[in-house]
């Protein structure tokens, strides 16, 4: 099954800070989509609040359940998580991502870890 994070960004006021968070997801994409088992790495930004972005990371091998915040300690997620997402922590791109993003930002990253549903049999919905 399908490995799937969001992490939702909200940019400070500050005048550049919007420009340079989008700047700063169009070079991760660019980079994390080439990584191993990563089956894709789409960045988005809000068409209402330009302040608001969302970042979907969707790897081959399906998540661990961690009762963890974007924060944690890099060697720990490491330690912790499937093949795929490990290939993408391992990326010495992903050192520069949290030290750039993080003063550009008005509040903490919202991550959400989450494992795709099987869509592909038919079901029969509850009445």
């Amino acid at each position: 099954m399908v490995y799937t994070l969001t992490v939702h960004l909200y940019a400070n006021e500050h005048p550049d800070s919007i420009a340079r968070i989008k700047a700063k997801l169009i070079e991760a994409a660019r980079i994390y989509r080439k990584d191993k088992e990563t089956l894709d790495w789409i960045v988005m930004q809000d068409v209402h609040d330009p302040r608001a972005f969302t970042i979907v990371e969707r790897f081959e091998n399906e998540g661990v359940r961690l009762k963890s915040s974007f924060s944690v300690k890099r060697s720990f997620l490491i330690n912790h998580v499937p093949q795929s997402q490990k290939y993408h922590l391992e990326n010495p791109y992903w050192k520069t991502f949290d030290p750039y993003v993080v003063p550009l930002l008005d509040r903490a990253m919202d991550l959400r870890r989450h494992e795709e549903l099987d869509t592909s049999k038919d079901v029969e919905v509850p009445r």
